[in-house]
């Protein structure tokens, strides 16, 4: 069983930084996909990013591109998403997600396992 637990969320002003930690344990995580999405209210959940474990191959979403960094830990199985520039429309629940495959990893329903999720609130 995976265990996901994130951290780091909070309330911050528009053009700040902020990084979220997802720490996970339960499995050696070496051929899974790990990924961030995030919800709104009244929202779908959307693809933030994600990365394959074994080769730390990146994926964004194309509102974070250029923006957000997602990263990873080997030896302490954690992982990161690092937020510069947080604009109000970033406002969301952030959920870290695993899966043991690599395909399709924008998809939230394919995603096995899932943090609790964390609050991440930009003020204009």
């Amino acid at each position: 069983q995976v265990q996901l637990v994130e951290s780091g969320g909070g309330l911050v002003q528009a053009g700040d930084s902020l990084r979220l930690s997802c720490a996970a344990s339960g499995r050696t995580f070496s051929w899974y996909t790990l990924g961030w999405f995030r919800q709104a209210p009244g929202k779908e959940r959307e693809f933030v990013a994600a990365i394959r474990w074994s080769i730390s191959s990146t994926y964004y979403g194309d509102s974070v591109k250029g923006r957000f960094t997602i990263s990873r830990d080997n030896a302490q199985d954690i992982m990161y998403l690092q937020m510069n520039s947080l604009k109000p429309e970033d406002t969301a629940v952030y959920y870290c997600a695993a899966k043991s495959d690599s395909g399709n990893y924008y998809r939230w329903d394919l995603f096995d396992y899932w943090g609790q999720g964390t609050q991440v609130t930009v003020s204009s």
